[in-house]
């Protein structure tokens, strides 16, 4: 509840969903009061109000005249099943992560539909949870990002529940390799490989990469980056490609980049490509400490051209990603399968550079 990158109403609606959807408020039961709900979560009445608001207007409240407000299950209302889509990503109020929900919210929204939200925090067992909640009562369809995609898919019984059921479902980022669906994600394998060309063609030829290796994504990136070394015939040294888990990113990757920066001129590295820009920024900061300029000392690429990007002092230069698009796309591309029973294919965003400041050319 204190993460600024999402609308605080939308963050007590997502808390307060997930009370509904684990039963711990059962349908019929009396809600806590605005006030009770204010207090709790230190939010203004007119926050809370607005929230309310949502879930009343998507049939998850009602409010009776004089007794107070309760919950209700809005699956069926009338007899009439009611239009619910959910999304279970890795993380909905860090990073690029609220840009997608957003376009995804928008779409799903204007076409009539309410949306279940769901995390995973990037661990398998929470993405069992996630989908064990979204399986167990009616859905029209699901987006979902895998989690942990390069480490297999110990969750394939619930995906094919989901095919036996008719419910049809796509996924964003990546997919599990095993799975006949539709994808929507960037050309990973290129970003990586046009942010060491960029780093190549300007004069570096001792360029440390880092990337997630629990992820499709960080696998695809580093493969791109051996790639353009490879075609410009320089040799990658292996202390300087640095793979970590996400357990890992937020520690592993500042002790070694420290490591690696603490050594003398000539055998230091002249450039850092990033797995994504939150990681720049964090080895941004400690080129700096080490006492070393940006960029020429040292220059950073990241990837995602997230709002951390144009953040700080030097502005990072980055691989775009397709964020609120992305999750518009996703939205309409469901509808489409579950409206129209279209079949699809996957598609893939061309990443592009975009050169900030960080990049330095140097002499060879």
């Amino acid at each position: 509840m204190n993460n600024r990158r999402i609308p605080k109403y939308m963050q007590l609606k997502n808390e307060l969903l997930s009370w509904l959807q684990s039963g711990r408020l059962q349908p019929g039961k009396q809600f806590p009061s605005e006030n009770e709900i204010a207090e709790q979560f230190s939010l203004s009445r007119q926050t809370v109000r607005q929230t309310f608001g949502e879930l009343e207007k998507e049939g998850w409240l009602e409010r009776i005249q004089g007794k107070g407000t309760f919950a209700r299950n809005p699956l069926r209302r009338d007899g009439e099943q009611v239009k619910t889509i959910g999304i279970i990503t890795t993380y909905i109020s860090d990073y690029i992560f609220p840009h997608i929900v957003r376009g995804a919210e928008a779409e799903l929204r204007n076409q009539g539909y309410r949306l279940l939200l769901s995390s995973t925090d990037n661990n398998k067992e929470k993405e069992m949870e996630s989908l064990q909640l979204m399986t167990s009562q009616p859905l029209s369809g699901l987006i979902i990002e895998p989690t942990k995609s390069a480490e297999g898919n110990p969750n394939l019984g619930y995906f094919l529940e989901l095919q036996e059921k008719g419910i049809p479902y796509l996924m964003i980022n990546e997919k599990y390799r095993e799975l006949e669906c539709p994808c929507l994600k960037v050309d990973d394998e290129m970003g990586g490989y046009k942010a060491a060309r960029h780093l190549l063609e300007n004069g570096h030829r001792s360029i440390a990469g880092f990337f997630k290796r629990d992820d499709l994504q960080g696998v695809n990136r580093l493969k791109g980056f051996l790639t353009a070394h490879r075609e410009f015939g320089v040799t990658v040294s292996p202390q300087r490609v640095v793979t970590y888990t996400t357990e890992q990113k937020s520690d592993l990757p500042i002790q070694i980049a420290k490591e690696l920066l603490s050594v003398g001129v000539e055998e230091r590295p002249t450039a850092f490509v990033c797995y994504n820009d939150e990681l720049a920024m964090n080895l941004m900061e400690v080129a700096t400490q080490s006492g070393l300029s940006i960029p020429e000392d040292v220059s950073f690429i990241g990837f995602d051209d997230s709002s951390l990007a144009v953040a700080s002092g030097t502005k990072l230069t980055t691989l775009t990603h397709p964020k609120t698009e992305m999750g518009e796309l996703a939205a309409k591309q469901l509808i489409e399968m579950i409206q129209q029973g279209a079949v699809l294919g996957d598609t893939v965003f061309q990443p592009e550079l975009i050169q900030r400041e960080s990049v330095f050319t140097r002499k060879l």
